[in-house]
C-alpha cells in the first residue's frame, strides 16, 4: 500500500515535461519519494533528472527501495510509502540502474568541463552513490534485471569513462592554463564515491582492474562485498591489492582452484580489511590426503593468517577435505565465529569434538555440516555440538544419510537449539513416519518456521528406493506424485493442529535459499 504522497509523485512523473520544470522549485524532502516512484515505474529519463539535481550528499538506492535494514541517512529522508515495502521486495531493472549511473557520469563530465568555484550556487551536492545489495544472480531476475556481474561491469566502465574524460581535458588544457608550479590551476570537481558489491571473473577482470586503479578519477569505486570466480591466484591478489581497505565486509572466492598454496598467498592480503566479517572459500581444491612436501607448514601458515582477521565472524570452507585439520585451522581465531559452513569437508569425530568444546559453539548462528555420513561415530560428537549451540538459528544437515533411527537419536539434542528457525534435511533417506516424528518432536521449537525435508523413501515407486540428492538431481520419474501429495497434505494438517500453521515444511530447495549471515 502506497501513501498519498507517493501516488501524487507517480502522477507528477507521468507528465514528463511538467515534472522536469517542477524539480527546481520542489522541496528537497520530496526528492526521495519522486526517485522511488520513478525507479519502480521504470522512468529512466526522470531518474537522470533527479540524480542531476539531487539535493543530498548521499543517494542510497537500497534505502530508497526498501532493501536495507538500517534507517536512511539523516540528510536523506525516507520516502513516503517505503515503510510498507518488505525487505528486498523490489528487484532493480537494468534500465533504471544504468540511468542512475549515466546521470552521475554526466554530472561529473560537466563538472570537469565547467569547474565550480567555492560558494557557487551550482555546487554539486551528491558525494556518495550507494548501490550495495541491489544486484543478485537470482534465476527469477528475468532479462530486464541486472545481475551482480553486469552491475560490476557497468560501474567499472563508468569510472573509466570519467577518468578518460578527465585525462583528455587535462591534456587539452595543459598548454592553456598553467599555475605558478607549472601544473593546471583549474579547480578539480568534487568526486563522487560509488559503493557497490563487485563480482569478477576472467571476462570482467580487465575492466574492473583498470577501474580500481584509476585512483585520480573523480568517480571512485568502493567495494563492500567482493566476489571472484574462476580466476588465477595472481589475478585475485592483484584485485585485492587495488581495493580500498575500509568498508570491505565480505570476500567470496569460489571455484578458483586455489589449493592450499594459493590460499596461503590470498588470505594474507585480507588482513588489509579491518571490517572483514565474512570469508567464503568453497571449492578451493584443498585436500589433506595430498601429502605434498610442506603441507603441514602450509596449514600452519593459513591458520596464522586466519587468526589475523580480527573481525571475522563467518567462514565457509565447503567442499575442502579437512579431515583432522579443523582444530589447526581455527585455533588462532581470537573471536568466535557466528556462521560456519563445512559442507562435504570429510570431517572426523575429533573435528566435531573440537568444535563442540571451542569458543565458536555457543556463538554459532548458522552451521552447515551437509554431506557427512552421520554414522554413530559422528552422531555422538554432533549431539554434543548441538547441545552447546545455544544461539543456533540455521542448521543444514543435507545429504548426511540420516535414517529415521539416526534422526530420532539426534532429536533430543536438536531440540535443545531453542532459537532454531531453519532446518535443512533434504537428500536424507527418511520415511513418512520419520518426518511425522520430526514434526511432533520439534513442536517445542517455537521459532522453527522453515523445514526443507526430503522426499520420503516410501513415496518412490522403485522396489529399492533411491532418494534424490541436491548434487545428483531429483529423480521425478520414480516419485509417486499422488502419494507424495497426500503426505505433504498430512504434514500441513499436523502443523495446523499443533498451532504452527505459519511454519513452512517443504521438499523444494527453491524455498530453502541461503540465509545470509548479515540477515541472521
Amino acid at each position: 500500500m502506497h501513501s498519498l504522497v507517493f501516488l501524487c509523485a507517480r502522477r507528477l512523473l507521468g507528465h514528463a515535461p511538467g515534472a522536469r520544470r517542477a524539480l527546481p522549485v520542489l522541496p528537497a524532502e520530496l526528492y526521495p519519494v519522486l526517485f522511488r516512484a520513478a525507479f519502480l515505474d521504470g522512468r529512466a529519463l526522470a531518474l537522470r533528472d533527479l540524480v542531476g539535481a539531487w539535493p543530498f550528499p548521499l543517494l542510497s538506492l537500497p534505502c530508497l527501495l526498501g532493501r536495507c535494514g538500517h534507517a536512511p541517512h539523516r540528510a536523506q529522508p525516507a520516502p513516503h510509502g517505503a515503510r510498507h515495502a518488505p525487505h528486498g521486495a523490489h528487484r532493480p531493472s537494468k534500465l533504471c540502474v544504468q540511468a542512475v549511473i549515466s546521470a552521475v557520469v554526466a554530472q561529473l563530465r560537466q563538472a570537469l568541463e565547467e569547474p565550480q568555484q567555492p560558494g557557487s550556487d551550482r555546487q554539486c551536492h551528491l558525494r556518495v552513490l550507494d548501490m550495495t545489495g541491489l544486484q543478485d544472480d537470482d534465476t527469477d531476475r528475468g532479462p530486464e534485471g541486472m545481475s551482480l556481474w553486469s552491475g560490476t561491469v557497468a560501474v567499472a566502465k563508468a569510472c573509466l569513462e570519467v577518468a578518460k574524460h578527465q585525462s583528455d581535458l587535462q591534456k587539452r588544457n595543459s598548454k592553456r592554463r598553467k599555475g605558478p608550479s607549472g601544473t593546471s590551476s583549474a579547480p578539480q570537481p568534487v568526486g563522487v564515491e560509488i559503493r557497490a558489491d563487485l563480482f569478477v571473473n576472467s571476462t570482467s577482470y580487465g575492466v574492473l582492474r583498470d577501474a580500481l586503479q584509476a585512483t585520480g578519477s573523480p568517480m571512485r569505486l568502493r567495494c563492500r562485498d567482493f566476489h571472484a570466480e574462476e580466476l588465477p591466484v595472481a589475478g585475485i591478489v592483484a584485485l585485492l591489492e587495488c581495493l580500498a581497505p575500509g568498508g570491505v565486509r565480505r570476500v567470496d572466492l569460489r571455484f578458483n582452484n586455489l589449493g592450499l598454496a594459493g590460499l596461503c598467498l590470498v588470505v594474507p592480503q585480507l588482513s588489509r580489511f579491518p571490517d572483514l566479517l565474512s570469508l567464503k572459500l568453497p571449492y578451493s581444491n584443498v585436500d589433506v590426503r595430498r601429502h605434498a612436501a610442506g603441507a603441514d607448514a602450509g596449514f600452519r601458515r593459513l591458520a596464522t593468517h586466519l587468526g589475523k582477521l580480527r573481525s571475522l565472524r563467518e567462514l565457509n570452507l565447503g567442499s575442502s577435505r579437512l579431515s583432522g585439520k579443523l582444530r589447526q585451522l581455527l585455533r588462532n581465531l581470537e573471536a568466535p565465529l557466528e556462521s560456519l559452513e563445512l559442507a562435504f569437508c570429510y570431517l572426523l569425530p575429533g573435528d566435531l569434538a573440537f568444535l563442540s568444546q571451542s569458543l565458536h559453539a555457543p556463538a554459532l548462528k548458522k552451521l552447515d555440516l551437509s554431506g557427512h555420513h552421520l554414522t554413530e561415530s559422528l552422531l555422538q560428537p554432533l549431539r554434543c555440538l548441538l547441545e552447546n549451540c545455544s544461539s543456533l538459528i540455521h542448521l543444514d544437515l543435507m545429504e548426511c544419510q540420516l535414517t529415521d533411527s539416526r534422526l530420532e537419536a539426534l532429536l533430543p539434542s536438536l531440540c535443545r537449539c531453542s532459537r532454531l528457525r531453519c532446518l535443512g534435511l533434504f537428500g536424507n533417506p527418511l520415511s513418512t513416519p520419520g518426518l511425522k516424528t520430526l514434526l511432533r518432536q520439534t513442536s517445542v521449537l517455537q521459532d522453527l518456521c522453515l523445514v526443507v525435508y526430503p522426499y520420503p523413501v516410501d513415496c518412490y515407486s522403485r522396489e529399492t528406493p533411491r532418494p534424490p540428492s541436491a548434487s545428483a538431481g531429483i529423480f521425478e520419474d520414480t516419485l509417486d506424485e499422488e502419494r507424495f501429495t497426500a503426505v505433504s497434505a498430512e504434514l500441513c494438517r499436523m502443523l495446523v493442529s499443533s498451532g504452527r500453521d505459519n511454519a513452512v515444511w517443504t521438499a523444494s530447495l527453491c524455498r530453502h535459499g541461503t540465509l545470509d549471515y548479515f540477515t541472521l
